[in-house]
This record gives structure tokens, C-alpha cells and sequence, in this order.
């Protein structure tokens, strides 16, 4: 986006488009008028624009057409597309090839100018928020060259509003993070954020929480739902754990494909408006060999896949990151703290952290927390950090790099590991590993992992 807000429209009939031209300027905003497709491209050739105003029908070619031509070259513009003739194929069709908006023709241009004027706001308020993302995007924050390719990664899927991103990686690592920071960059300020955790979705609400339901569609829909689509309007639906997603494979890919969704019980397609971001800290590859997920989806999801590396493969991050989170829980607790002392820090870029920065920020804030005066202290540290220096092998001391089989493998340990420290207290255990206590159960049966008290039950049974 450029610094200064420029506009085209793009319409054969002179009058009207001279008129919003007009109406236009006068809100301090440059604009240039083209009456075919042919004139827009030769525009676009020469200038940046933030809007083009494109008519859907003209008289070389049809708009929606050339909407993919008018973004390559032009990939941070919002395409509103104007008709006579309202139809949702039509909305639909035009918000598949990557425009923005949709706005029926009226007598008075205020819709017009008013959509434009909010896109002039988002602009200024996605430029500000771009450079408060860069400097302050927690999970995202580091200067190792590991995050520094998935950041610039991140800046080039968010000038695609419509493009599927599946974010991959262990548990930890920032991959919600990373949404919001796309979502901040692409996305209207004050848009929904939307989150579904996929590994929580009951079978029999799977589909009324993603697609909503109408009333009556079944026993106990007493009244009208909007389910996650819907609600997340132009903003991003977020697909938690998406490798866990056991029902409603089929229907999702539909969506995805067709960029449109219908309520349980109705018979209307609803244009699907907000960015999907799938996440997952699983193989989706060997899980489609499995047969577990949908070799279909898995494609249509990996248009565009980022993966974002563990905490240990960032170098001195862990330290940058630690002393962002020491200032943050000084903050928030009121209490004064001085930057984290030498002994500290080699305890703290010891340590291979299998929770990632999660448990990162969990270690800093309960040291923050612990300390009494404005040093924090190794005495402030759990003690699996400090079993590293007295000989002992703390759980996240496994040597990554060597053989220790898949990421399935590792997720399995580390929670035998997190019982046994909290004594097969689950949601002391759900709460060490920074997952609730209902995804704890999940995994547990996914792994056939239980505790002495299950096992010698089941001997009596």
C-alpha cells in the first residue's frame, strides 16, 4: 500500500462515472476514471491505486473477468465491483476471483463513497497496525533468520484477502499468533476473529457451530444460528487443530471450493466473506495415507502452507522473547523488575522448551510473579530448567535432531511426562502443558494413554 490513497473507476457509462470520480476528489482522494477494461489495465499499468470501482458489465469484456489481471499488478487494492443487478452466482463469482465488495448501483453514490472512505481508514489503520505487528507480534517477535522468513511469508498471503493459509507446527509455536497478525494486516479494523478448535467439536453440533442452523432444523434448534462463517462476516474463521477434525470433512472442502455456505435446514447459499486459516501441529501427509483425513481438503487447505519453526531452532530469540515477556508481566502485575541477569538467561537458552513460546511466557510470568524484589533469580525458574545443571535430563532436553521418531511420538511423551510430574492430575497436567483439560482427554485416548488408577481398574473390571 502506498502512502498516498489513490482510486480508479471503471465504468461505461460517463455520466455516472464521472460523477463518483468527482464525488471522490472531494474528499481529498486522486481519481481516475476508465470507460473499458482495456483503458483500466493501461491505469493500472501506471499507477498504485488502495480502490478500483470496477462495473460488471462493459463493453470489451466482462469485470469480473479481469479481476485476477487488475490484482496482479495491483495485489493491495480492494476490487469493488458495481452492477445493476444483484445475484448472489454473481457476488459469489466475483468474490472467488479476489474482489473485495459487491455493491448494487443506486442513484445516489453516498453507498459508493462511504465503501471507499472506509477502505481509505483500513488502509492507514492496516499501515500502522503492520508496523506494530513487526515490532510487538509476540510469538512472532525475533530477529533469527527461522522467524524472519516466516514473517515476510505472513506479509505476502495478507495482500491475498481470499487465499487459504494452513499454518503447521508443534504445539506452542505462535500459530494463532500469526493468524491475528495476518487478520491485523488484511483484514477491516474491528473485524470478527473467529476461533474453532476443531479437536472440541462434538459430532452431532460439528456442522451448526461452522455453518449455523435455522429454525427447527433439528431436535433442540429452537431458534435461528449463525455458526462461524457467518459470523466472522469479512474478518478470518481460525480452524484450530484442524488435523483433529474428525466430522465434516466433506462439507468444509465445499465451502472452501465454492467460497459459500448454507444454515442446517436452509435451502440459501450465504457468500463465505472471511479468510479461512487452518492449523495444525500434526502430518497432515501421513494422516491422509492413513486415511484420516481427506486427500481432497488437504490440498484445497495447502494452497498456501507456512511452517513455523519450534522455539529451539530460534537461537537467541528465547532470550529476546523472554525479556518482551518480563517487561509485559512487570506491567501487568504493577511490579518493577530489572532485565534478566546473566545466569538466568544461560539457564533459560539451555532449555529446548517442548511447549515453544507458550511455555516461554508461562516460565516468565511465574518468575515475575515469584520475584520479590526487582531481580528475578534462578530460584525463580521451575525446576525442569534447573535440572539441566545438576545433571538431571528435563523433559524437553530430548535431543530433537536425533532419533526420536515422529512429532506424534514426541507429542505422546510429553504428555506421560506432564502426568507424572503432577501425579496423573489431569488438569494440572492440561494446565503445565498450556491445553485445556477436554483436549487432554482427547489426546490421551488418541495415544491409548492412561493412568495406574484406569489401569488397575480395568484389571478388577
Amino acid at each position: 500500500m502506498t502512502d498516498a490513497f489513490r482510486a480508479l473507476v471503471v465504468d461505461d457509462e460517463a455520466l455516472y462515472a464521472q460523477t463518483i470520480g468527482r464525488e471522490i476528489g472531494r474528499q481529498g482522494i486522486d481519481c481516475d476514471v476508465a470507460y473499458s477494461c482495456r483503458e483500466a489495465l493501461q491505469f493500472v499499468a501506471k499507477n498504485q491505486y488502495g480502490v478500483i470501482l470496477l462495473d460488471h458489465r462493459l463493453p470489451d469484456e466482462d469485470g469480473i473477468r479481469i479481476i485476477p489481471q487488475l490484482l496482479v499488478k495491483q495485489s493491495a487494492a480492494a476490487v469493488v465491483m458495481m452492477t445493476a443487478y444483484q445475484t448472489i452466482p454473481n457476488a459469489v463469482l466475483a468474490i472467488r476471483h479476489g474482489a473485495e465488495d459487491y455493491i448494487v448501483k443506486e442513484a445516489s453514490v453516498a453507498p459508493l463513497l462511504e465503501r471507499v472512505l472506509e477502505l481509505q481508514r483500513r488502509a492507514r489503520l492496516r499501515d500502522g497496525a503492520q508496523c506494530l505487528a513487526d515490532a510487538k507480534a509476540c510469538g512472532l517477535l525475533g530477529h533469527s533468520s527461522a522467524i524472519r522468513v516466516v514473517i515476510e511469508q505472513l506479509k505476502k498471503i495478507a495482500v491475498a484477502p481470499a487465499t487459504t493459509l494452513l499454518l503447521t507446527g508443534e504445539t506452542g509455536v505462535g500459530k494463532e499468533v500469526a493468524t491475528r497478525y495476518v487478520h491485523s494486516l488484511s483484514r477491516p479494523a474491528g473485524s470478527p476473529f473467529v476461533v474453532v478448535d476443531c479437536l472440541a467439536l462434538p459430532e452431532h453440533l460439528a456442522e451448526s457451530l461452522l455453518f449455523g442452523h435455522e429454525r427447527g432444523a433439528f431436535t433442540g434448534a429452537h431458534e435461528l444460528r449463525a455458526g462461524a462463517f457467518e459470523e466472522a462476516r469479512d474478518g478470518t474463521v481460525f480452524l484450530d487443530e484442524i488435523g483433529d477434525m474428525e466430522h465434516g470433512q466433506g462439507k468444509l472442502l465445499r465451502v472452501l471450493e465454492s467460497r459459500t455456505f448454507r444454515r442446517l435446514g436452509s435451502t440459501r447459499e450465504l457468500p463465505l466473506r472471511a479468510r479461512v486459516v487452518a492449523a495444525t501441529n500434526q502430518d497432515l501427509t501421513s494422516l491422509v495415507k492413513a486415511g484420516r483425513f481427506r486427500q481432497d481438503l488437504f490440498q484445497r487447505l495447502a494452497v498456501f502452507p507456512i511452517h513455523i519453526p519450534p522455539l529451539r531452532e530460534r537461537g537467541d530469540d528465547i532470550l529476546l522473547l523472554a525479556e518482551h515477556f518480563r517487561v509485559l508481566f512487570s506491567a501487568r502485575l504493577q511490579k518493577t523488575t530489572e532485565p534478566l541477569a546473566a545466569e538466568v538467561c544461560q539457564a533459560l537458552r539451555a532449555y529446548a522448551y517442548p511447549g515453544n513460546v507458550r511455555e516461554l511466557r508461562n516460565v516468565i510470568e511465574r518468575a515475575v510473579i515469584l520475584a520479590e524484589t526487582p531481580h528475578v533469580e534462578l530460584q525463580h525458574l521451575p525446576s525442569r530448567l534447573l535440572a539441566l545443571g545438576q545433571g538431571d535430563v528435563a523433559p524437553a532436553s530430548l535431543d530433537v535432531a536425533g532419533s526420536m521418531g515422529s512429532l506424534l511420538d514426541v507429542e505422546a511423551q510429553m504428555i506421560r511426562q506432564a502426568m507424572s510430574r503432577v501425579g496423573n492430575v489431569r488438569a494440572q497436567a492440561a494446565k503445565l502443558l498450556g491445553i485445556s483439560r477436554f483436549q487432554l482427554l482427547r489426546r490421551m485416548r488418541k495415544f491409548g494413554l492412561t493412568t495406574e488408577h484406569e489401569k488397575d481398574a480395568n484389571k478388577r473390571g
